[in-house]
């Protein structure tokens, strides 16, 4: 039990996880003004309304991100 404690501990202060990590806690903590975004009055709301905008940018841009940064890995082991 000890050992798997201080696996998890290594893995934990890896920089690469600190990293993961505080991309994952800014992401959500830049998401939390739109969590609030409320009709005030119901009658004004569309009902085949759909907002996808906001979800599908963040995943495009995240994609795009780790498709540049495994295009770069690539190069790097290809030179090597």
């Amino acid at each position: 039990m000890n050992a798997v404690i201080k696996n998890i501990i290594a893995y934990v202060y890896q920089p690469q996880f600190i990293k993961t990590l505080g991309c994952i806690v800014f992401i959500m903590v830049a998401m939390l003004p739109s969590l609030h975004a409320e009709v005030s009055d119901p009658s004004q709301v569309d009902p085949d309304a759909v907002p996808i905008d906001g979800g599908i940018s963040l995943l495009v841009a995240a994609g795009v991100g780790y498709g540049a940064k495994k295009m770069k890995e690539k190069r790097q082991n290809a030179k090597n």
